[in-house]
């Protein structure tokens, strides 16, 4: 049994991140592009997203793709491209680990670390990541059941960190038209069985611009944490992950009609992603 993670153990926790906070009564927005691709593009976007409303910025360095012959991101070069657009914009960032030697050089210049779908269950990366005390954003994989997100979460919270917010970016099913399911009874369930934090990463779960926003929608509406979105200043011309990356006027929209949900919620539950 995950004995650090459950419910059991308190109602609800706040994970902050540079003072961003995940959990409670918000709605925390990430945005970003999928990699970063050059030093114009990541400093556009950046200051885009902080303006309208995005508490965080979320760009790939290191670019776990199927193809080995896909775009693999700028490594170290990136990551430092990443920082400096997260200072230009003042808004702290988010960036996947793939190894346990990323971990230094975005441990200098990140402010939370990601644990991607596909090493979720990298339990000596999960582990090292833990170690550096930075929080933690933990993406199910693929495959992955409720239990074992959850087992994977303790693989952090045992190490002292507390810092753990999970992601859930769509699970694997057998029909093309998207690219996951994206599973939002399991991200509920999720939220019954667990303290922690729980978000949507609408981009992988559907692979698709023009599903984000209901996704989202849904996601704030049903009671999740946040969510993760790919934005793009020219979503046709990114090196990775063209179809599900928002254009800039599709986020502004989306974050407008996000506005509106939460001020016509009963509750009036404030967006966290408001400045």
């Amino acid at each position: 049994m995950y004995k650090l993670a459950s419910k059991d153990r308190r109602p609800h926790s706040v994970v902050r991140a540079a003072g961003v906070p995940f959990g409670g009564e918000g709605f925390t927005m990430i945005a970003g592009p999928c990699a970063v691709e050059s030093r114009a593009q990541i400093e556009r976007t950046a200051c885009f997203v902080a303006e309208a409303g995005a508490q965080m910025l979320r760009a790939g360095a290191y670019k776990p793709r199927t193809s080995p012959y896909s775009f693999q991101g700028l490594g170290d070069d990136g990551v430092e491209l990443i920082a400096q657009a997260s200072r230009t914009a003042q808004i702290p960032a988010v960036v996947e680990a793939m190894s346990e030697t990323d971990l230094p050089v975005l441990c200098r210049n990140v402010d939370m670390i990601q644990i991607g779908a596909r090493n979720m269950q990298n339990f000596a990366l999960l582990t090292a990541a833990a170690r550096t005390g930075k929080p933690i954003l933990l993406k199910r994989g693929p495959s992955a059941t409720l239990d074992e997100v959850l087992y994977a979460a303790e693989y952090i919270l045992i190490e002292g960190n507390p810092n753990v917010v999970l992601c859930e970016r769509g699970i694997r099913g057998f029909d093309p038209q998207t690219r996951n399911v994206f599973d939002l009874a399991g991200a509920l369930r999720l939220k019954e069985l667990t303290h922690l934090p729980v978000i949507a990463d609408p981009s992988h779960a559907t692979g698709r611009a023009s599903l984000i926003e209901p996704i989202v929608l849904a996601a704030a509406a049903a009671g999740l944490d946040g969510a993760i979105v790919e934005v793009h200043p020219d979503p046709p011309a990114a090196l990775s992950d063209v179809e599900q990356a928002l254009d800039f006027p599709a986020f502004t929209r989306l974050m407008g009609r996000l506005r509106a949900l939460i001020q016509a919620s009963p509750s009036n539950i404030p967006l966290a992603a408001c400045r």
